[in-house]
């Protein structure tokens, strides 16, 4: 639990620095400093060490070094992690849901069990068994997915701003 909330806090301080880098040295001495108001932040510096490795390990975050200082900075990898792992109530709403409407054949069992997962991962919230809708903007990456996957005969992702009122 620890490690997820202070993955998280790191990942947000990145995200909201001024141009998604900081100074470790800085960050370390004391992360208060970059306004995070989220998990306590006065962990061991070999705690925050150990999180820091296991965030690069994963791509979400790179190491630079510039003037002899090591600057962190938010990867691409890390923005889409925190942009899928918001809330609705997170991200600011558009006006439009993202519906997913699938029937993947028995024999792809395992692929259709794929898609639920992302979309659970994504933050979608389960309507029927094959329905599926968000309110956050991934109507691209949910077309790629499918793509990936091979099973656009069977998926349909479409955008609504009709809440039937």
């Amino acid at each position: 639990m620890v490690k997820d909330k202070l993955k998280d806090a790191i990942l947000v301080v990145l995200e909201t620095a001024v141009d998604g880098s900081v100074v470790l040295a800085d960050f370390m001495d004391n992360p208060r400093r970059f306004g995070h108001e989220g998990p306590r932040m006065d962990y061991p510096k070999s705690t925050l060490a150990a999180a820091i490795a296991r965030l690069r390990k994963k791509g979400f975050i790179e190491k630079e070094i510039n003037e002899s200082k090591v600057i962190l900075k938010l990867t691409e990898a890390g923005r889409d992690w925190l942009f899928f792992n918001k809330s609705d109530d997170q991200i600011e709403w558009d006006g439009l849901w993202r519906i997913v409407i699938f029937d993947v054949p028995e024999k792809h069992r395992r692929v259709r069990n794929i898609l639920r997962r992302r979309l659970k991962e994504w933050g979608f919230n389960q309507w029927q068994k094959s329905v599926w809708a968000s309110k956050k903007p991934l109507t691209d990456h949910l077309r790629n997915l499918v793509k990936q996957l091979g099973v656009e005969k069977w998926v349909i992702v479409m955008e609504s701003n009709n809440t039937g009122k």
